[in-house]
């Protein structure tokens, strides 16, 4: 996901740049050792930067929160960052670097590189509790079988003897 900005750089503000994007980026986690993202991204040059926007789409894995079993899953996130040049397009003199040092730059051969902030995306867009479906029932909290696949025969006591007297009220 590396783009050549040195022409956009050199454009009027305002120009824009669309491209196809399909990349296999770095591993995310243990579950995710290489990543697709796909999608299509907008280039615009501004007046200092270049805005890059856009809706990518990835598959991940993932371990159910309630049951414990490994799934698959579409992700799709929006793209919208800017990355700030490094050094002046025409005459190569080194720029400034931008006030926030967490902002992301083109580097001194004018090549814009989304593959940090495609991660980082990707990351802020997956479930802090993912569920391999929306009525996974889990796990017996007594024997630990998984009742999706089947139920299990434990003896569950449904209420907690000391809040049977609020039962009755109810």
């Amino acid at each position: 996901m590396r783009f050549n900005v040195a022409q956009l750089l050199k454009a009027a503000v305002g120009s824009a740049r669309t491209h196809a994007v399909e990349s296999t980026l770095l591993a995310l986690d243990a579950l995710n050792p290489a990543c697709t993202a796909w999608g299509e991204v907008t280039l615009v040059r501004t007046n200092r930067s270049i805005l890059v926007t856009g809706t990518l789409g990835t598959s991940l894995k993932g371990i159910c929160s309630r049951c414990l079993e490994e799934f698959s899953y579409g992700e799709t996130f929006t793209l919208n960052e800017e990355y700030f040049p490094t050094v002046e397009v025409n005459t190569g003199r080194p720029l400034p670097a931008p006030e926030d040092p967490t902002s992301f730059t083109i580097d001194e051969n004018h090549i814009l590189d989304l593959t940090e902030a495609v991660r980082q995306c990707i990351i802020l867009a997956m479930p802090m509790q993912p569920l391999c479906r929306q009525d996974c029932i889990g796990l017996c909290p007594v024997c630990g079988q998984n009742l999706n696949v089947q139920p299990c025969s434990c003896v569950h006591q449904d209420l907690d003897p000391r809040w049977a007297t609020l039962q009755e009220l109810a």
